[in-house]
């Protein structure tokens, strides 16, 4: 055997092998090809229906938020009413009952007067009377002397 002859025997021998390895390769890549297209059937089959449930569920909230937006506008238009309602109270019987207010206070201001003078007059005629303030007795001179602060 010649060089020549070795050295094509070991070029055959090395396309052999190097045939054998890329023969090897192109079936584990066809293997996961196989796989990959199983996986990407098997997702799809599984993405279609919950892609319809989560457009069915945005169809949901948005009919549900429209509901809301109608509440919410009545509660704005129930809210003014109630606003001008309370307005139109306000002026109407609102003058009228600070007049009643004040009136009532002028009367019990005068009755209170009234019943100061009569309670001085029956203090004079009865010194021995107290009065009692937070569980102490008061003689009568010092309240004589508070109601001349009042």
């Amino acid at each position: 055997m010649s060089g020549g002859e070795v050295a094509g025997i070991l070029v055959a021998v090395f396309w052999a092998i190097l045939v054998s390895f890329l023969a090897v390769a192109l079936v584990r890549l066809a293997q996961t090809l196989k796989a990959t297209t199983k996986l990407v059937a098997d997702v799809t089959e599984q993405a279609v229906p919950l892609l319809a449930d989560a457009s069915a569920t945005v169809r949901s909230a948005q009919s549900q938020l429209d509901r809301v937006d109608a509440i919410a506008s009545d509660v704005q238009e129930v809210t003014s009413n109630a606003s001008a309602l309370s307005t139109t109270v306000a002026s109407t019987f609102g003058g009228p009952l600070v007049k009643v207010a004040a009136f009532g206070y002028g009367v019990r201001q005068a009755l209170g007067r009234r019943t100061r003078d009569e309670d001085d007059r029956r203090t004079t005629a009865k010194p021995s009377r107290r009065t009692v303030i937070v569980g102490r007795a008061v003689p009568p001179a010092r309240r004589a002397r508070r109601r001349r602060k009042d």
